[in-house]
């Protein structure tokens, strides 16, 4: 007697097999015949929709049906065939062969299969289940250790830390969405003074679009220390990517080169999101033709150029940004980011703003649809140096730190609450700096800037410790302290943001900087 384990459910294939069963002893030396091979019964086989309706066992030989497994189940010599159906749903077949005393079955032997059956039908289906919950679990974990492998893959590739470039502010942000796509920005630093910055996005999810993107990544750092000119790299790039991209798969990137003594940026794009630059006179979209990399070989890409003047930026996005959607499936869209980027300064305040309009359009709770990517550069305005210092790294200089910061900026009429901000961040920044940066050695000074461009005030502490990992801020929580769930360390960071109106980090990989900013035309008030 043998039970189908296979569900019938949406008229699935099924497995049949043969198994003679008695319900008396056998005969003395009777043996059992042997297992026969399965029957295979094709969800259209209308022998599946007549045991469905079945009330009972039926008999094998009286039917009469166009069944080809019908057929196969008579020349195997079964006899009954009794459904097992649990809440209406066919989800298995009893087969019995002859009994081994060669007797019909009877009344009895047909009463007792409809009760086996009417109890072993629930039985089946929970063993069913289990099964199924088990595979849907295996292949959820699959799923989730492919993601976690493709997050590590990409978040091994990101930029570690960006250069410090006197006169220049550079910031970056990259926030995967739940499904890893292939996002990925770098910048890199060229012999000859002069920077590249990249902005790419792979077509795909998971691990595929990760390791697609680690190569391209690998390539194009190749190619930019040996050529020079950007439309050259992404010829190169594209031939050494073409004849190994998988089928269907193709990498959009923007790539720029900056010499940050003149401001010219020269750039090739191989059909990426066209980057913004914002001049003294509005907006404008930097383009240059290209067709995205790995789709067909010998490919040309168009250079262009620009010249970022003091108080211009430009910035660099992938595709998340744009083609997010709100509830009513509406797009935020090129003209919402174009306007978003007229209305604000650029560097670090231009990809706040981004994020937060972003959040408002889709509204609270909306899951990400892509990765996001910003790049941003800005070329500072002429600035006015306040103050310009170094402090030995020994406990105490803080103080001093705070008093000479507040003589520089004292002709700047800040108010008293928010000059005793800036002064509460600045000691921090410092004690930091010291203890944290350059392990309080009396060889390593902490150096201190204190600048003034247009209506930004800006605050540099910089220590040797550019190589260290520097983490976001985390917020505080007193019991989370206390339990042990948080370092009893770390909420430096979080108290500086809260004193000014911007704190920015950057590293050239052995100088740290955080550069404080406070806005004196309106900033924060210092109300709490």
């Amino acid at each position: 007697m043998i039970a189908l384990t296979r569900p019938f459910r949406n008229r699935l294939a099924t497995r049949a097999r043969r198994a003679p069963a008695t319900t008396e002893p056998a005969p003395a030396g009777a043996q059992a015949p042997p297992e026969q091979p399965p029957v295979d019964v094709a969800p259209n086989d209308p022998l599946l929709a007549y045991l469905q309706s079945a009330s009972g066992a039926v008999d094998v030989e009286a039917l009469d049906l166009d069944s080809p497994a019908l057929r196969e189940l008579k020349a195997a010599g079964m006899k009954l065939a009794v459904p097992l159906v649990s809440q209406g749903e066919l989800i298995g077949v009893l087969n019995l062969g002859p009994r081994l005393s060669e007797q019909d079955y009877s009344s009895d032997d047909r009463k007792l299969l409809d009760n086996l059956a009417a109890q072993a039908a629930p039985a089946l289906r929970v063993g069913q289940l289990v099964r199924e919950q088990e595979a849907e679990a295996a292949t959820r974990q699959r799923f989730e250790q492919e993601l976690e492998v493709a997050r590590l893959i990409q978040q091994n590739f990101l930029p570690k830390e960006l250069p410090d470039l006197p006169g220049w502010q550079i910031a970056a942000y990259y926030r995967p969405a739940r499904e890893v796509g292939g996002d990925f920005y770098d910048v890199i630093p060229l012999p000859d003074g002069r920077v590249a910055f990249v902005v790419g996005d792979v077509t795909d999810k998971g691990v595929p679009a990760a390791l697609v993107m680690s190569a391209t990544r690998s390539v194009l750092r190749a190619s930019a220390q040996r050529l020079i000119e950007p439309g050259v790299v992404l010829e190169r790039v594209n031939e050494l990517l073409c004849p190994d991209m998988p089928a269907k798969m193709f990498v959009t990137c923007l790539y720029g080169v900056l010499d940050p003594a003149t401001g010219r940026l020269r750039f090739a794009n191989a059909g990426h999101d066209l980057p913004y630059v914002k001049t003294l006179d509005g907006v404008e979209e930097l383009r240059a033709r290209g067709m995205p990399l790995g789709l067909m070989p010998g490919m040309d890409y168009e250079e262009k150029e620009t010249v970022l003047q003091p108080g211009e930026s430009v910035l660099l996005h992938s595709d998340g940004i744009v083609e997010a959607h709100d509830s009513d499936r509406a797009m935020f869209g090129f003209p919402r980011l174009k306007q978003t980027v007229a209305e604000h300064a650029g560097g670090q305040a231009l990809i706040d703003h981004v994020i937060a309009e972003l959040a408002s359009f889709t509204g609270a709770g909306a899951e990400q649809e892509d990765d996001i990517t910003m790049v941003t550069l800005e070329r500072s305005r002429a600035s006015d140096l306040l103050a310009e210092f170094e402090l030995p790294s020994a406990p105490g200089n803080e103080r001093e730190a705070i008093e000479l910061v507040a003589e520089a900026v004292a002709r700047l009429g800040l108010e008293p609450v928010r000059l005793e901000r800036l002064k509460t961040a600045v000691g921090e920044a410092t004690m930091n700096a010291m203890e944290h940066g350059n392990e309080y050695r009396a060889d390593r000074p902490v150096s201190i800037r204190v600048l003034q461009t247009g209506d930004r005030l800006r605050v540099e502490v910089s220590d040797l410790g550019g190589a260290a990992e520097v983490h976001a801020a985390e917020a505080p929580d007193l019991a989370a302290k206390l339990a042990g769930e948080q370092t009893p360390r770390g909420w430096g960071l979080f108290l500086i943001e809260k004193m000014v109106d911007e704190a920015n980090v950057t590293g050239d990989g052995s100088r740290r900087t955080l550069e404080l900013v406070v806005h004196l035309r309106g900033g924060d008030d210092g109300g709490t």
